[in-house]
């Protein structure tokens, strides 16, 4: 049986710990376990070589120890505390911090967390006591530094698998590629291209691990899909069988794509350049649009907007390309800065810096497309950007660690076009006018608070021609929860939402955790498909529902469906519809 004791030292310092904890009168719970998953996540830089400098004050550690605790740093620790320990949405663990502390004293921590965040490693059985002792040891050696990733790195995993000149010059398929979905196969490292009118599957396409997005080009034509391990696939749609056309891997662990848009006075850039940015290395490349051919990488390490100190890990989270100028707008998650970077001369590039708030991360259009609206998750806010003047209109106050995706745009029947968020740590659903000219009373402002089934939300989503409002809440440690969506009727918010519970309808057998996640409309907006998110290793389902009567519509089953999380229809994400 295992034991949960300490020994002396480690207890006076977990007494101490405890004081501490009383005295700051905190009293917030732990975070779920699901949160902590989403918050940190599996980096595919636990499987990389890196460079590891001796300290000879850190505790001894034989190198499997170390590898072994490298390894479970980088899957369960990097998300918050960083690659190289400087701190992001976690504390800093370097060592000018942690051998101060010792080694009892950190195992403390590791073991029982706190109120303010930290997970209780030990108590909650994920890590054994061996395990504990491990990370405490580990966290006191110098952080190991991955590699750099430049221009020599990316043309080496560069290839163009069918060139322009060799591709179809017409479409030469039967699909209605307006209605096909990206479904992303997290565990399986690919994608499931489904056609939305028969609802059967076209293909499965080979991509990077637990793909993020999927974004279509400006023409509709092609799809740009990037996983976390910072492979980007560029999937042509016109092909009998839509395929990779070119593939490349930008950085070591990444989360964002998205390619050119603008048409205008300035030139027609339209499907032009691709552009993907990373977690590690800190940067962003611009690539041609159609071999992702690596043209210009830019480096995001730099200021704070708070402090304005150096990190030295900024991360690129959300990226999108703006509809008013040839511009691509990159949100630096640990800096708080966005960047609205001027793609018209990639030999005189210009960054316009728009002091944004921390820690960035995903976001959307208004229904107007010209602002863009951003969470900054640990803020608790949402910062609206101005496209058409690359400024910062607002900062907007809403609940706790908003998580929107890419947000829900209706027309409020009081307040007039709004644009919501979820929420990961509470159960509210903020509505934020974005109307200044019509509506300014109400312009970047919570104009109504909504209450969901609880916190744990990832996304939510509507339609133009929708009068419903779909919210999930996939990280909620209540299966109750996690395997519904709470429906909101637009016409009447107040009298709350109806329960629907998606799970049960995909009627599987042997489906575990059942997760549901990702509402997503199909073009016409009279069809909402859902994911059921198992384990890999059990049977997972899209439910698809019918919007006008709330009813169970059809169940996509499929032993090719591993652990299916994201999906994305092609006319939506490429008109920005939501």
């Amino acid at each position: 049986m295992k034991s949960n004791k300490l020994t002396p030292l480690a207890a006076a310092a977990f007494i101490a710990a405890v004081a501490l904890q009383a005295q700051a009168q905190d009293t917030k719970p732990h975070v779920s376990p699901p949160e902590v998953g989403y918050q940190a996540g599996t980096s595919p830089l636990a499987h990389e070589p890196m460079y590891q400098s001796n300290n000879p004050k850190a505790p001894p550690m034989t190198q499997a120890e170390f590898d072994k605790a490298r390894k479970i740093y980088f899957e369960r620790c990097a998300g918050c505390h960083g690659v190289l320990r400087k701190g992001a949405t976690g504390k800093p663990l370097t060592p000018d911090i942690t051998l101060e502390k010792g080694t009892d004293y950190l195992k403390v921590f590791i073991a029982y967390g706190s109120a303010a965040g930290m997970p209780n490693w030990l108590t909650s059985g994920e890590f054994d006591d061996k395990e504990v002792d491990l990370m405490a040891r580990y966290i006191q050696q110098d952080p190991p530094q991955p590699p750099e990733w430049g221009l020599a790195e990316m043309k080496g995993t560069w290839k163009v698998l069918i060139p322009p000149e060799k591709r179809p010059t017409k479409k030469e398929n039967h699909y209605n590629i307006a209605n096909i979905f990206s479904t992303t196969l997290r565990d399986s490292g690919e994608v499931a291209l489904i056609d939305g009118d028969t609802k059967q599957i076209i293909n499965i396409v080979k991509t990077g691990y637990a793909v993020h997005i999927s974004r279509t080009s400006a023409s509709g034509r092609f799809l740009y899909v990037i996983g976390r391990d910072g492979r980007v696939n560029m999937i042509d749609l016109w092909m009998p069988k839509p395929d990779n056309v070119a593939e490349i891997r930008i950085g070591l662990e990444a989360r964002s794509v998205d390619t050119s848009k603008y048409k205008g006075k300035d030139g027609d850039f339209t499907d032009k350049l691709a552009i993907a940015g990373a977690y590690w290395p800190p940067q962003y490349v611009i690539m041609k649009g159609d071999t992702l051919e690596p043209l210009k990488i830019m480096g995001t390490r730099g200021m704070t907007v708070d402090k304005q100190e150096y990190h030295p890990e900024p991360r690129v989270a959300s990226i999108v390309a703006s509809h008013y100028k040839p511009e691509f707008i990159v949100n630096v998650k640990e800096t708080g800065k966005t960047l609205m970077v001027d793609y018209s001369n990639l030999d005189a590039i210009k960054v316009t810096e728009v002091a944004n708030a921390r820690f960035l991360h995903d976001g959307g259009w208004d229904s107007s497309k010209r602002y863009f609206m951003v969470a900054a998750n640990q803020s608790n806010k949402v910062g609206v950007i101005d496209a058409k003047e690359d400024k910062l209109a607002a900062l907007v106050d809403v609940g706790k660690i908003p998580h929107p995706g890419r947000g829900a745009n209706f027309t409020h029947p009081k307040f007039g076009p709004v644009w919501a968020t979820g929420h990961l740590g509470d159960e509210t659903i903020s509505l934020i006018g974005t109307d200044p000219e019509k509506h300014k009373g109400q312009a970047f402002k919570v104009v109504q608070t909504l209450k969901g089934q609880g916190g744990g939300n990832l996304f939510l989503k509507s339609h133009p021609k929708s009068q419903h409002l779909y919210v999930d809440t996939p990280l909620n440690p209540d299966p109750k929860l996690s395997q519904s969506v709470a429906v909101y009727d637009i016409r009447n918010l107040d009298k709350g939402f109806t329960v629907l519970p998606i799970a049960e309808w995909a009627g599987l057998k042997d489906g575990g955790a059942m997760r549901v996640v990702q509402p997503e409309f199909n073009k016409a907006g009279d069809e909402v498909w859902f994911s059921v998110w198992s384990a890999k290793d059990k049977q997972s389902a899209l439910v698809v529902v019918d919007d006008k009567t709330l009813k169970l519509k059809a169940v996509i089953k499929d032993p090719r469906l591993v652990t299916p999380t994201g999906h994305f229809n092609i006319h939506n994400t490429q008109h920005d519809v939501y």
